[in-house]
């Protein structure tokens, strides 16, 4: 498989993540081994859901992705998602905050009203970009990083991410409509700002706007 890279020096790597593919090792195709065929090992620094594409980043050295953890843990990484959501928005634009509780042994999670132990304050704001066939394409700007964060917060209030099985869609022409649009953050070693984007794949439902 051919990935596309958009920027790679010394320290790290930028690429696009195909939808359907892991972005770390385990059972089935993933991006790690992917890259690692013409580059030596590569680290992973964060990760996206195998039914989502778009831009992540990658550290080449083990000191690169120690750097990079850092950044993660420090909430420093800038990222933007495209979603399409099946119905309309009572909001053109909003920040959205909720408690999470993550159930591992079902790979879920959900919305709670109190907090417990296991439980996590996700926040999100996004813009709506257009509305059509009842579908609303939304730009999304995380504050958090929590597991399926983006999906379970629109599906809370109704508006599950279209080809979202998992959160109640009842779509099945397309894999969760969620893509990772941008990812920015000052570079550990030049401690210069650094970022990239890569649009969505021309297919349904992204080439329906």
């Amino acid at each position: 498989m051919d990935i596309t890279i958009l920027y790679e020096d010394e320290h790290l790597i930028f690429a696009v993540k195909p939808v359907g593919v892991l972005s770390q090792k385990g059972d089935g195709e993933n991006m790690i081994d992917l890259l690692s065929q013409n580059r030596g090992e590569v680290y992973p620094v964060h990760r996206l859901d195998t039914a989502v594409g778009g831009v992540m980043v990658f550290a080449k050295t083990k000191q690169a992705a120690a750097k990079m953890c850092a950044l993660v843990s420090e909430n420093q990484l800038h990222k933007q998602y495209l979603a399409v959501l099946q119905g309309a928005l009572p909001k053109e634009s909003d920040t959205l905050v909720d408690l999470l509780f993550k159930d591992s042994r079902k790979n879920k999670s959900f919305v709670v009203k109190r907090e417990r132990k296991g439980v996590k304050k996700a926040s999100l704001e996004y813009d709506l970009i257009s509305f059509k066939d009842n579908l609303s394409l939304v730009k999304v700007k995380l504050h958090t990083g929590r597991t399926h964060q983006i999906r379970v917060q629109f599906a809370s209030r109704k508006l599950p991410l279209l080809g979202d099985g998992k959160y109640g869609s009842k779509c099945n022409k397309c894999s969760v409509a969620l893509w990772s649009e941008s990812l920015s953050f000052v570079h550990p070693y030049t401690k210069k700002e650094i970022g990239f984007t890569a649009s969505p794949p021309d297919r349904f439902p992204w080439n329906n706007f």
